[in-house]
Formats: structure tokens, C-alpha cells, sequence
């Protein structure tokens, strides 16, 4: 029973110290070092970077990023059941149709507030 502990303790402290060995040791043999003023700066497309990089941006952009993230999560959720709708019955219908009258709700809350309005 212990030896089975051992396995699998042997191969956690061999693959930790691979990593460990591969990212720190060996990249500092192989990468190239020369730092000089050119490379330290900002590369914003090949264009001098003119003024701070930290503005404020609106929180539309946010709410923006939100909404989407709640239909791509939708998305993720609807292609399985999709896949397997005949053989899961009424029951997984009924279930997915509250899981989308709730995203329904929330997209006509956003839609309400003026969430989804740009500029």
C-alpha cells in the first residue's frame, strides 16, 4: 500500500523538478542576454508610446465583456445538450428552457438599462 504512495510521490518530485530544471536552468543557458535601452522600452506596433499607459476606460467596455461572457458560458452549456436532446427527454427540455429564460431575463435587464447601447 505505502509503495503505491511511493509512485506516485517518485514521479511528482521527478516532474517538479523537470519543471523547475527546463525553466530556470536551461532557459538561462540557451536564451540570449543582451538588454540595452532599445529593447527595454514599450513596443506598441512599432510606434513610440506618447503618454501613461494607465486611462481610465469607461465601464460600458466592461459591461460589454460581461454580456458576452455570460452567452459564451450559454453557448458552452447548449452545444452538449444539444448533441444528446433525444435521449435526455422533457425533463433535460424543460430544464435548458429556465437555464435560457433566465439568460432571457438577464440579456432584457442589460437590454432595460442601456447596457448594450454604445457610445
Amino acid at each position: 500500500m505505502a509503495a503505491d504512495y511511493a509512485y506516485v510521490g517518485f514521479f511528482l518530485v521527478v516532474g517538479v523538478l523537470f519543471v523547475i530544471l527546463n525553466i530556470e536552468v536551461l532557459s538561462r543557458i540557451i536564451r540570449p542576454h543582451n538588454p540595452n535601452p532599445q529593447k527595454l522600452t514599450t513596443y506598441e506596433c512599432g510606434e513610440e508610446p506618447i503618454g501613461i499607459g494607465w486611462i481610465r476606460f469607461h465601464v460600458r467596455y466592461y459591461l460589454y465583456a460581461l454580456v458576452y461572457i455570460v452567452f459564451a458560458v450559454e453557448t458552452v452549456f447548449l452545444f452538449p445538450w444539444a448533441i444528446v436532446f433525444r435521449e435526455l427527454g422533457m425533463f433535460a427540455f424543460l430544464e435548458m428552457m429556465v437555464f435560457i429564460g433566465i439568460l432571457l431575463v438577464g440579456l432584457a435587464y442589460a437590454w432595460k438599462k442601456g447596457a448594450l447601447e454604445w457610445a
